[in-house]
């Protein structure tokens, strides 16, 4: 089974080189590492050149956004299977891929996993476990998704299914996940490991403004695939957080 990692960043001189590392030290070795840059104006180019061994194809140049940039990577993907790593994240150790793929039976559709959220400065440092443990579809209408970095599923229904809607700032992979996992019932195995470390301060954690973006877009994303919520059921996912935070 080839899998392909995709990786997009901008700018993202100071934490690139622990993402291309974490995919180049993984143990499986069908791996195909594609890197899509929006086109940025410090180091980053430099850093993909630098490692052009270690990554099967990557482009460079302006896109639409995040999204636009995982569509490009996708389109690129020749793997039985795709995952998404962002530049800012890192696997947790060499064997997630081994693992994922060992997941994957015939009839598998897609895994999903848990993931740590750890300081940018620290990676060691773990401020929050966000676990898929106890996720099913019927929690989308209340503010949940599995992690998107844990999330692997076979290329083919990127193919069937659409992919990441451009037009949404913060919560197309929301969206995309419940037209996968909710609307076509594609079906999902939980693998109860650790896969990624993922640095705080990304866009749908920076703050309270992109909080209010990131909700205001899953509910758009739950009615325009025909899931009934409201701002109450989604903002109620604030009191598990608070106890996943104290747990820690």
């Amino acid at each position: 089974m080839k899998v392909s990692i995709i990786t997009v960043c901008y700018n993202s001189e100071q934490v690139l080189q622990d993402a291309i590392n974490s995919v180049s030290d993984q143990d499986y070795d069908n791996i195909e590492y594609i890197v899509i840059d929006g086109g940025s104006s410090d180091n980053t180019v430099s850093i993909i050149e630098r490692n052009s061994d270690k990554i099967k194809v990557w482009i460079s140049e302006p896109d639409e956004g995040i999204y636009d940039a995982m569509n490009k990577g996708i389109t690129l993907a020749t793997g039985d299977v795709v995952g998404i790593l962002n530049s800012d994240d890192v696997y947790t150790h060499n064997a997630i891929i081994s693992q994922v793929v060992q997941a994957f039976t015939s009839d598998t559709d897609s895994v999903i996993g848990d993931i740590f959220f750890v300081s940018p400065g620290n990676l060691e440092r773990v401020v929050r476990t966000y676990s898929s443990s106890h996720w099913s579809p019927v929690k989308f209408v209340w503010g949940f998704m599995p992690p998107h970095p844990s999330f692997f599923v076979r290329k083919k229904y990127y193919d069937k299914l659409g992919v990441y809607k451009i037009d949404y700032k913060i919560a197309s992979d929301y969206e995309l996940l419940i037209r996968f996992l909710a609307v076509n019932k594609l079906n999902y195995k939980y693998l109860p490991i650790e896969m990624v470390k993922m640095r705080t301060g990304g866009a749908s954690t920076k703050n309270w403004k992109s909080n209010t973006v990131l909700n205001k877009e899953i509910i758009r994303a739950c009615r325009e695939n025909g899931l009934k919520t409201n701002y109450l059921m989604v903002y109620s996912k604030y009191f598990k957080k608070v106890f996943e935070l104290i747990n820690r």
